[in-house]
């Protein structure tokens, strides 16, 4: 095969230098602004500084939570034995032992309460609070800041724990009422900045309790939200007395509470005006710069030629193996090697397509032979017994040479199928059933009177192992049919084959005749063992089906065969 020739105009630079070269020149703008984005930034001393703040606000609700945690635990461990005469004074007792508890409260089921450290303000909606109404499907503690009514003369959240009776239905409630004021953190903490403050906020960022509150603004509802994402947040803005602050916010209590740590900017201004210009618009402009340049290049080096040979190859996809990337002659050498290993793969999918075609061919060829052999093998076969039926006196022996030449012409006719067919490895079932009931009737014939046949198959595409044991069980019991219920004045004959989803089903039934005369009765004729009723069963187990033969509404007989649907499809 002629190879692509090279171009003429312009010099052999592979991809990778143009690449090389390209991306150094794109990337030079990111060196230069990068280090004026480094004079610009931070000092070190400020970051440290915000880094400190962040990590004391973390401490600070790591151990506000361990708190609260502890309080779960005791109000666990006080739930099982708070009723009683000495429940009020059991808890007075513990919560002036234990400090940061402004009241301890026993409810019951209905909301009541039962018994308290101190007094507890009236509330008839209890029972139908959020906080009380989730109790008897939580098994963790209940934490609220907003309770519905103000349990302590200032801030606090209300903490409660369900209690259950011994069978386990709830029992109503054990709850602490705990100050704000002894959540908050101490400003004790060596890691935190000077004139730093301290505070305690709710979701929607208003302030509850603070160390000193002009040092607080309303914080916005987007801080708390990213605070929870995130597990922290660091935020800019001004307080009440118009000062710039930084402020780190972290979560306390779920969603419910979070810390706030505040801390004079040092430099804020300054880094105001600078550090957005040098951190976000100049590497912006940078990147933006040389990802056009890459763009622009690749674009022009690599990928309109990569777009080039994937519609050649899905042309090739397609079997249209005659076109050629003739186009690819102006593209980089690496581009030029793919083109040409494609034009080279085409022509040797093309020259062994045609061997193939030939030999499946041939193939095809012999297979229609070897079935038209068989075929033939089988009717001198066929025609031998029905010479030695002929030459039988015994009318048993007849019958037996007759059933077995029937099963032989049913195998027959499955190889003529097969050679006669568009498909040598499969065959319609509906044709072949009209063709192998008309060739039984009509070899019949003779000896019984006339028979009508009605014949309704689904369309099914079968292969030969699932249709040999189909075709003989069959002919079994079509033989039956005549032999039994059509021998004495004919009748009708019915022939249904249907396919319902996952399984198939094969009915043969007769009327039992037009005058059934001495024959045996529908029900004698169920119980009746022979050879052919084996063979239908036989075959019922190669199919891994079953088959049920039963009595009809019209006097007769009918076999019904159920086995799972062959996967061959059920498409014409």
């Amino acid at each position: 095969m002629k190879s692509l020739r090279r171009p003429r105009w312009g010099p052999a630079t592979t991809i990778r230098v143009r690449l090389g070269l390209a991306l150094a020149l794109a990337l030079l703008p990111v060196l230069v602004l990068g280090a004026a984005q480094s004079v610009l930034s931070f000092n070190h001393e400020t970051q440290e500084a915000k880094s400190a703040l962040q990590a004391a606000a973390q401490r600070s609700a790591a151990t506000t939570k361990a708190r609260m945690e502890s309080a779960g635990v005791l109000l666990e461990t006080l739930s099982p034995g708070s009723v009683g005469l000495n429940c009020a004074h059991l808890l007075h007792d513990i919560s002036q032992r234990l400090p940061g508890y402004a009241n301890l409260i026993r409810f019951d089921a209905n909301g009541r309460v039962v018994c308290a450290a101190e007094s507890v303000p009236a509330d008839p909606q209890r029972r139908n609070r959020p906080w009380f109404a989730r109790l008897p499907s939580e098994a963790s503690m209940t934490l609220v800041s907003r309770p519905g009514i103000a349990y302590a003369r200032e801030p606090a959240i209300l903490a409660a724990v369900r209690s259950t009776r011994p069978d386990g239905s709830f029992d109503g409630a054990l709850a602490a009422v705990i100050p704000l004021t002894s959540l908050r953190p101490e400003l004790d903490d060596p890691g935190l900045p000077a004139d730093a403050e301290v505070a305690i906020a709710d979701r929607a960022g208003q302030v509850l309790s603070a160390t000193r509150l002009k040092a607080f603004p309303n914080l916005p509802a987007a801080w708390t939200e990213k605070a929870l994402k995130s597990n922290g947040v660091m935020a800019y803005a001004r307080d009440r007395e118009g000062r710039m602050r930084v402020f780190s916010i972290a979560p306390l209590v779920g969603d419910e509470l979070f810390v706030v740590l505040s801390a004079p900017s040092q430099g804020l201004i300054s880094w105001a005006q600078l550090n957005p210009l040098s951190g976000v618009v100049f590497p912006l402009l940078a990147f933006l710069l040389a990802l056009v340049t890459v763009m622009l290049v690749t674009e022009q080096a690599v990928i309109r030629w990569i777009a080039y040979l994937q519609r050649v190859a899905a042309i090739y996809a397609r079997g249209r193996f005659t076109v050629r990337p003739l186009a690819a002659e102006r593209a980089p050498p690496e581009i030029r090697d793919l083109a040409e290993t494609l034009d080279a793969m085409a022509a040797t999918i093309v020259a062994r397509d045609s061997s193939l075609h030939d030999s499946l061919a041939h193939k095809d060829s012999l297979m229609r032979e070897i079935h038209h052999r068989v075929k033939n093998n089988l009717q001198v076969i066929s025609s031998l017994l029905s010479m030695q039926e002929r030459s039988l006196s015994d009318p048993a022996a007849r019958q037996a040479m007759s059933d077995t030449r029937q099963r032989i012409t049913a195998l027959a006719l499955i190889y003529r199928a097969l050679y006669q067919g568009p498909d040598l490895k499969r065959v319609d079932l509906g044709p072949f059933l009209e063709e192998l009931t008309a060739q039984l009737l009509v070899g019949e014939m003779a000896p019984h009177p006339t028979i009508a046949t009605e014949m309704h198959a689904d369309p099914l595409i079968i292969d030969p192992d699932k249709l040999a044991p189909l075709a003989l069980f069959s002919v079994e019991a079509i033989t039956n049919a005549q032999k039994h219920g059509l021998s004495a004045r004919g009748g009708l004959l019915r022939v249904e084959f249907c396919v319902m989803g996952p399984e198939a089903e094969l009915i043969i039934s007769d009327d039992g005749g037009t005058s059934r005369g001495a024959q045996a009765t529908p029900a004698e004729a169920v119980e009746r063992k022979g050879v052919g009723r084996t063979l239908m069963t036989a075959f019922a187990r190669q199919l891994r089906g079953r088959v049920v033969v039963e009595a009809n509404d019209f006097g007769g007989l009918t076999a019904r065969l159920t086995f799972p649907t062959p996967e061959a499809g059920t498409d014409l």
